[in-house]
């Protein structure tokens, strides 16, 4: 279930105290709500590195490991074609933020494309055993949204339907969608969108926009504050 963005602004709103530390507008909420959201999601696979080096539990609510696989697992597609194919450049999907498994569908199963480095690719074709095949093809990323196919030809061709990908997909941009009466910013759910993270992550966002908020209307107090309650969150979170 989805955090609600108007929540967390009006909470936002009233730590804040406009009165007495400064308003935060709507725009500028929206680019701190953004940003706090990335840094809460791109932590989570820093975490998951750090839980992995540590013995976990038994328990089923307390594992972190376990923890941090319910807050990604919403992110996760399996099986997402690709957004388009032309030769052996495959584009992967518009919202891919880390990408995982690519496959191959050569019309009777559907194998594993490895990912190697392209220095690889080179001495991988000057050896025919090495070379990659239509039974072992490899890929390499050509930037951040392409990846190329080797060989470089197949049977069937690479298309949308022979070759799909595993991946976490990026969160959606958050917005507090609003329409303005008589210069106020009246809150409009039509055009809003709710943060994607875990409902848990609620109190993290408040904070997080505030530490932003407190930079942004120079007021060392209140960046303080949302500071020293950030650090007590992620103290109790690793504990």
């Amino acid at each position: 279930m989805a955090i609600s963005v108007d929540t967390v602004y009006q909470r936002v709103l009233a730590l804040a105290n406009k009165e007495q530390r400064g308003y935060i507008t709507p725009q500028e909420f929206n680019l701190f709500a953004n940003q706090a959201q990335m840094e809460i999601f791109e932590q989570y696979f820093y975490d998951t590195n750090q839980f992995k080096r540590v013995p976990g539990n038994t328990e089923d609510y307390s594992d972190m490991l376990s923890v941090l696989d319910e807050k990604t697992s919403p992110f996760e597609k399996n099986h997402v074609d690709m957004a388009s194919v032309s030769g052996a450049t495959a584009t992967l999907p518009a919202d891919v933020y880390r990408l995982g498994t690519v496959f191959y569908n050569n019309g009777t199963h559907s194998l594993k494309i490895e990912r190697v480095e392209p220095n690889q690719v080179e001495m991988m074709n000057q050896t025919s055993l090495y070379a990659p095949s239509p039974a072992r093809p490899v890929f390499i990323r050509k930037n951040s949204t392409q990846i190329i196919i080797y060989p470089s030809t197949s049977s069937p061709s690479y298309s949308t339907s022979t070759i799909n990908c595993h991946y976490i997909a990026k969160p959606l941009d958050v917005n507090w969608g609003y329409t303005e009466i008589n210069g106020t910013a009246l809150y409009n759910s039509a055009s809003a969108v709710d943060f994607t993270l875990h409902q848990s992550e609620e109190t993290s966002l408040v904070y997080k926009i505030l530490l932003l908020s407190g930079v942004s209307i120079a007021d060392p107090n209140l960046y303080q504050i949302a500071a020293q309650e950030e650090i007590k969150t992620k103290q109790q979170e690793k504990q």
